[in-house]
């Protein structure tokens, strides 16, 4: 039975029945006290907040500096990889090529990439450019993420579109919702195809330059030429620390159309109101975007299941994909929004279109606890008023989250010794998976080396953990540890890999790799 789709302005008209009448912009202290109070909580390195009301910026705030250590602030025009928050701004670039007649929703992917190929014959029959944007593929979440991360890599998008055919489905096309950033890479090439030009020069030309958005950047550029660089900061042994810091020239990723836009507070202010003002024109006078491709990219496309704290705190009932947005009712408003995260680079874009009203909040370091109570008190600003709940109220509770005994099902794996090349002779070799490439399993110094050929930060020490094998990884940054569970012998081995978290991030999808050994060590 086919799933109806609930249009946004069918939503907007039954939460604004429920809505009581607008209340008159909040002072700024009111915002200035949720600041203090999760800074005083979880001492960010850096970060910047802003509200739009009644399309005006009615409240901006950055604390904290570039660098921890460095006395570089944070200001309104310093940069700040906003991660999965440029999804809606993929899609708003492909809904301008719609407008233009360059694109249809429904057209077949083979259209614009004649070579495109899922595990299916049938799926890539059918996959529609609608498709690549709503996690609807029934891969597994993260499936082939080890393309785009950790960086730096050598995949390139070509690498990441044929290592899709190679990916087993584990669900059916269409039956569910399962997050994956692998075909927004597809959606930013069927872009470049459709519009004649690569994805970077589209973003800029579609989205970055009508909007006024000009502190933007995507793909290659130097540091020279840009505003300031918010460096990624991870949390270690109690305090933040910078990581993969940017050189004097930023390379274009793979991952761009997925992840790759940095923007400053003051030019995501102006995406915010690009939103919840359609009237408001463009640079050259038009309108940005129809009417008819707003509605399209807020309409439910995938029906998702509220989680828990959603449930809990927010009074959700109803939660879904749009292309590129979440849309979800929020204590009975209707609200818009997304995340965004990459190692060290936390970011938030919400909206309640019904209030005209919406906020970003853009962290550079690893701080999901920060931004899920930024989301909670800064939307329940405005729903619940009277504050019954604060930032204290979040934060507490999401400790107790952390501290109860079904919260960590990670294995105790402090008693590990290294794996010695004498017992694994049999395995030790060069073994190749058919979308990750070939791995190095070799004797160093007495011990077994794990080398990725793509992924050279994927290297690490192979160590024994009782009857079982993990790798250590050598990067620090990369703390999402992996088993290695080998099997036939000599000429026939193999082996297949999997997280010691079963919790930890999902982009690690080990689960989706299966080596064969290929030749010798060299």
């Amino acid at each position: 039975m086919p799933v109806r789709r609930i249009g946004p302005l069918c939503a907007a008209l039954f939460f604004s029945s429920l809505l009581p009448a607008a209340a008159a912009p909040a002072p700024a202290a009111g915002f200035d006290r949720i600041v203090e109070e999760v800074q005083a909580r979880y001492r960010l390195p850096g970060f910047a907040v802003a509200v739009v009301e009644n399309g005006k910026v009615a409240y901006s705030h950055t604390q904290g500096e570039l660098v921890a250590g460095s006395g570089q602030a944070v200001g309104p025009d310093a940069l700040f990889k906003i991660a999965s928050n440029t999804k809606s701004m993929t899609t708003a670039l492909l809904a301008r090529l719609v407008d233009q007649g360059k694109l249809r929703w429904d057209d077949p992917v083979t259209k614009y990439l004649p070579d495109f190929r899922m595990h299916e014959d049938w799926v890539t029959r059918e996959m529609q450019v609608r498709d690549l944007l709503i996690h609807n593929s029934g891969l597994r979440a993260g499936a082939g993420d080890l393309m785009l991360w950790p960086e730096p890599n050598r995949f390139t998008r070509a690498d990441v579109i044929h290592g899709l055919r190679y990916l087993k489905p584990v669900h059916s096309f269409r039956s569910r919702y399962d997050y994956d950033n692998l075909l927004y890479i597809v959606a930013g090439e069927v872009a470049a195809a459709a519009g004649g030009a690569p994805y970077e020069d589209l973003l800029r030309r579609e989205v970055f330059a009508p909007l006024g958005m000009d502190g933007c950047r995507v793909g290659a550029f130097a540091r020279a030429e840009a505003g300031p660089l918010a460096q990624p900061h991870a949390r270690r042994d109690g305090r933040y620390v910078p990581v993969r810091e940017d050189g004097d020239t930023i390379p274009a990723t793979s991952m761009d159309p997925a992840g790759g836009v940095r923007c400053g507070l003051n030019d995501m202010t102006r995406w915010l109101r690009a939103w919840l003002d359609p009237a408001t024109p463009a640079r050259d006078g038009k309108p940005w975007l129809s009417e008819p491709q707003r509605v399209e990219l807020w309409r439910a496309q995938m029906p998702m299941t509220p989680g828990r704290r959603q449930r809990d705190w927010s009074n959700t009932h109803f939660a879904a994909y749009g292309y590129g947005w979440r849309l979800s009712d929020f204590d009975g408003e209707f609200k818009v929004s997304h995340t965004g995260t990459l190692m060290g680079m936390y970011s938030l874009t919400a909206l309640l279109p019904e209030r005209k009203a919406g906020f970003v909040v853009l962290i550079n370091g690893d701080a999901g606890d920060a931004r899920s109570v930024f989301d909670q008190a800064l939307t329940q600003h405005y729903t619940r008023p009277r504050g019954e709940r604060g930032v204290a109220w979040y934060a507490d509770a999401i400790e107790r989250e952390a501290q109860a005994p079904a919260a960590n099902r990670a294995p105790d794996t402090s008693e590990r010794v290294p794996a010695a090349a004498a017992e694994l002779s049999g395995r030790l070799g060069v073994y190749r998976d058919p979308w990750f490439g070939e791995v190095a399993v070799c004797a160093r110094g007495g011990e077994v080396e794990f080398a990725s050929r793509k992924s050279p930060l994927l290297t690490g020490k192979i160590v024994r953990v009782g009857p079982r094998l993990r790798v250590d990884w050598d990067a620090e940054e990369i703390d999402t540890e992996a088993w290695i569970d080998f099997s036939g012998a000599a000429a026939t081995a193999a082996f297949v890999m999997s997280k010691v978290d079963p919790d930890a991030d999902f982009s690690y999808d080990y689960e989706d790799l299966a080596f064969a050994r290929v030749g010798d060590c060299g």
